[in-house]
């Protein structure tokens, strides 16, 4: 677009992602949104994966590499401190770059990085490697919402979000499992091998058929691709609305302080440091699970993976239903207020859209939470905190669709 025709945009339309004048939002087919969808969850499933399918290993390698399970933990840590950093240097390199250069470099990352921990035998190699798997991995999970953004209408996004959430929320139950399994039946090197194959696998999906998405570039999907932004397979014939030519991107050197200046936002800080806090607590929960049931319970490493699927289904199941019910808060909202379902308005209120519903998560998280944590020190029936650990999943994964609505 030219200068002229971009400042006529409205930019209050354009900050809630509504297309400009009567063109669709997208003019991905189902087929290629599905897809998308797909693929996007999968990529974003390495991030909490490669964490929970460690978590049944840390006892075996500890022994493995002779140190003690207070140190493998530091290697969790760094994966955290650095999931943390990679995501505001990525997000800003996929506006400007497009998805899918983002989506290559990041997996050929990771690739390399579970490779290296496969065959690496001392805790400083594992550490530092840690840290080069969590940047290849972690940067993805922003990319993934940039994704439902791209191609979702505000009205939609709900469900969107929820749909694609499943893809990470899919490693709390089933990843500590596969890493219990092949800890205990092969060896703890395996986990990492596991975790390339997968990560080569979507590699290569992306690489052969992900299509760019990124409005800078094709716009609502009507701007043809060329290079790297054109997948080797194209599903489906894109949709033309008007004569248009390739765009190249303008490559900008990412600015990871530049969000930093979203903090003095006053609702923007207090929705982070809630999503923080709770995101904090989330992460411990995870990361003390199996060395916490090993030494309270007497339980092994399979035992220890089998422990998380009920936290896990909290998780997977919240994704979704959270994404349905933000959809409807939206919808309703917009009734009460006679603009509909797709359009917003000086009388519309996104922020109760979307945090109507939240006061209940916060309440639900925050008994369960308390309540875990006592039950365990008092070394109670292991039922009760497995049903506790799933109230804990369902409800703070809650509070991240919502946020991220």
């Amino acid at each position: 677009m030219g200068g002229d025709e971009e400042s006529r945009i409205d930019p209050r339309s354009q900050a809630l992602g509504e297309p400009d004048h009567d063109e669709p939002y997208s003019t991905f087919s189902v087929q290629q949104k599905r897809w998308i969808l797909f693929l996007a969850a999968f990529s974003a499933m390495f991030s909490p994966m490669s964490s929970f399918i460690f978590y049944p290993a840390i006892t075996s390698i500890a022994q493995s590499l002779d140190t003690t399970v207070g140190m493998i933990d530091l290697a969790v840590t760094t994966y955290m401190v650095v999931s943390g950093v990679i995501p505001a240097i990525l997000g800003g390199a996929a506006d400007n770059m497009g998805r899918r250069p983002v989506y290559i470099v990041a997996l050929l990352v990771y690739l390399a990085a579970n490779i290296g921990l496969a065959l690496q035998s001392n805790f400083v190699s594992l550490l530092i490697l840690r840290m080069v798997q969590s940047a290849g991995s972690s940067g993805k999970v922003m990319t993934l919402l940039q994704n439902s953004n791209d191609i979702a209408s505000p009205s939609e996004r709900g469900l969107y979000v929820g749909i694609f959430t499943m893809g990470p929320n899919v490693a709390p139950p089933f990843g500590p499992v596969l890493g219990g399994i092949v800890t205990s039946q092969l060896n703890w090197q395996w986990v990492f091998w596991v975790l390339a194959i997968l990560g080569g696998s979507c590699l290569l999906l992306v690489v052969v058929s992900l299509p760019e998405t990124a409005r800078r570039i094709v716009g609502n999907g009507s701007i043809p691709t060329i290079g790297i932004y054109r997948p080797l397979i194209q599903l489906g014939t894109p949709k033309m609305t008007e004569s248009t030519a390739a765009r190249k991107p303008q490559f900008v050197t990412p600015n990871p302080v530049a969000c930093l200046k979203l903090l003095f936002f006053k609702d923007i800080f207090i929705v982070l440091l809630c999503n923080g806090l709770y995101y904090a607590i989330y992460c411990c929960v995870q990361a003390t699970l199996a060395s916490l049931f090993i030494d309270t319970y007497g339980y092994h490493e399979l035992q220890a993976g089998l422990i998380y699927i009920p936290f896990g289904c909290g998780c997977l199941v919240s994704t979704y239903t959270w994404g349905k019910l933000l959809n409807y808060d939206y919808a309703r909202i917009g009734n009460r207020h006679g603009l509909g379902t797709g359009s917003a308005g000086e009388d519309f209120s996104i922020e109760e859209a979307r945090l109507t519903s939240c006061f209940y998560l916060v309440a639900g998280a925050t008994a369960s939470i308390i309540g875990y944590g006592w039950v365990v020190g008092l070394r109670v029936h292991v039922t009760v905190p497995l049903v506790l650990q799933t109230v804990i999943g369902y409800t703070t994964t809650g509070v991240f669709v919502v946020r991220i609505c």
